[in-house]
């Protein structure tokens, strides 16, 4: 629908003076940041994206996008060298023994840019980020989303879609994939080569590559790098990965095989096979949502993914064809559900989760104990024993048969691809020996070397906001350069 409204183009046609716009690939996040600081520049941007509509998976983005000091966090409760330490902590033992200062400048640069990029795009784009919640592996809550029915990735993909199309410096072309970089003889990116409707086409410019991860490329690039997740259903659409086209222009390629499994993808009971899943938000969890086996919970639910996620796959799948899949419920109180109320009523809507009373559930009694042991927990009568000390907006205090909750399915679902090209806090594309590749910029899940084994929950529309506004500035300033 919004695509209609940009100005588009029949044909792509090969730029014969010096370039005086810049290629951006991919409308994501990341890609329309990238797009939004290069006309605030007067820059010309040509957008290719290979599917048929623009936004890409930040469109589908559900608990929202972390910022650290905020205006809406409680005042004093946060601090950027706390952020940096959990995303730290959060990238694993292996990240933190490397002691590699380039990507600790990288998280330096992410959780140090975070306060403005809230305010970019709440007081510049005019986005409601009024709320914040506390997400697992975070040590306070700084994960920010609005308070309306529309979720945080969908309200700031569709926000700057909006802006972005109302400039005539914006051409977007849908339904184009990119098939090569193009370099010149002095090893400069020069454009691209695109595939579109079956023709080959050239289009000249420096590049901004922003095509997102591989995690729905089960043939290709995941089955290359991790074979051992074949089965396993994703969040993403079966689409390849283009990190390879980053490598054949000397891009160097970091932590393909760190693969991130979210913990929670809905299982839909009128497709419970189908590959690729919806995502159950990790704001479910951060509200007050628990996780019960066969009735018993058994984890602490804001621990981080990985962790969930291998304490999911401790037990057996219950299923391993045509999906593997595990049987885990997610359950929400009322109280729990008024404070998520505009995913939860999303999810009702889809078929995801319904609304039922406790002696409904598939295992009531075990399931009502283990829900008075939590309530007993949130009300202070005794610690957690697995752990978990917030716990959200969860307000059930006397848990009975006939209470009413809200439930789904879930199991660990292909989510996000920590690996791709390295790159510069400048948003440059380094090749093997770390030198910056002239010409060619990257942002997003395109990148690597921030997130190491895991990735924090709101970290992923944040890196898109950074690095992406970081490699729209710096484009504009070589274009801008090339034309003296």
């Amino acid at each position: 629908m919004l695509a209609g409204r940009f100005r588009m183009t029949s044909s792509i046609t090969q730029a014969t003076a010096a370039p005086s716009r810049v290629i951006v690939v991919g409308s994501g996040l990341a890609g329309l940041c990238a797009s939004s600081e290069l006309v605030a520049r007067g820059v010309p941007v040509y957008i290719v994206e290979r599917q048929q509509k623009p936004g890409g998976n930040s469109i589908k983005a559900s608990s929202g996008i972390n910022g650290v000091p905020t205006r809406f966090q409680a005042p004093g409760s946060d601090t950027v060298a706390e952020f940096y330490a959990d995303t730290l902590k959060s990238a694993g033992a292996s990240f933190r023994a490397a002691k590699t200062e380039a990507r600790q400048k990288l998280i330096s640069e992410l959780t140090s840019s975070s306060a403005s990029a809230i305010d970019w795009l709440v007081d510049e784009k005019g986005i409601d980020l009024s709320r914040v919640a506390q997400l697992g592996g975070h040590s306070h809550a700084r994960t920010h989303r609005g308070g309306g029915a529309t979720p945080p990735g969908a309200s700031i993909v569709l926000t700057l879609l909006k802006l972005l199309q109302a400039s005539p410096l914006v051409t977007l072309q849908t339904g184009t994939t990119v098939t090569r970089i193009l370099k010149s003889n002095n090893g400069e990116v020069v454009g691209v080569e695109v595939s579109r409707e079956g023709k080959p086409e050239t289009i000249e410019g420096p590049v901004i590559f922003a095509a997102g991860g591989f995690a729905g490329d089960s043939s290709g690039l995941l089955a290359q790098y991790r074979p051992d997740l074949e089965g396993f259903p994703s969040t993403n659409e079966a689409l390849p990965g283009s990190q390879s086209l980053l490598a054949d222009v000397g891009g160097h390629l970091v932590d393909m095989e760190q693969v991130q499994v979210h913990p929670t993808g809905f299982v839909d009971p009128k497709e419970p096979s189908k590959r690729t899943k919806f995502l159950a938000a990790e704001v479910l969890r951060g509200e007050g949502g628990i996780l019960l086996r066969q009735g018993k919970r058994f984890i602490n639910e804001l621990k981080i993914r990985k962790e969930v996620t291998d304490a999911i796959m401790a037990l057996p799948p219950k299923d391993l064809q045509p999906t593997k899949q595990w049987d885990i419920q997610i359950l929400l109180d009322e109280a729990a559900y008024e404070t998520a109320k505009a995913h939860i009523d999303f999810y009702i809507w889809k078929g995801l989760m319904q609304k039922t009373t406790i002696s409904e559930l598939e295992h009531p009694e075990m399931a009502l104990e283990s829900m008075k042991e939590y309530a007993a927990t949130v009300q202070g009568k005794h610690s957690d024993p697995l752990g978990r000390s917030s716990f959200g907006h969860w307000g059930l205090e006397d848990p009975q048969p006939e209470s009413t909750v809200y439930v789904g399915t879930v199991t660990p679902v292909v989510h996000y691809t920590m690996g791709g090209a390295i790159f510069s806090t400048e948003a440059e594309v380094l090749d093997d020996s770390g030198k910056p590749i002239k010409g060619l910029w990257a942002a997003g899940e395109a990148t690597g070397g921030i997130h190491g084994e895991n990735r924090l929950g709101g970290s992923s529309l944040l890196e898109c906001v950074v690095f992406g506004r970081i490699a729209g500035r710096n484009a504009a300033n070589f274009l801008g350069a090339k034309a003296l």
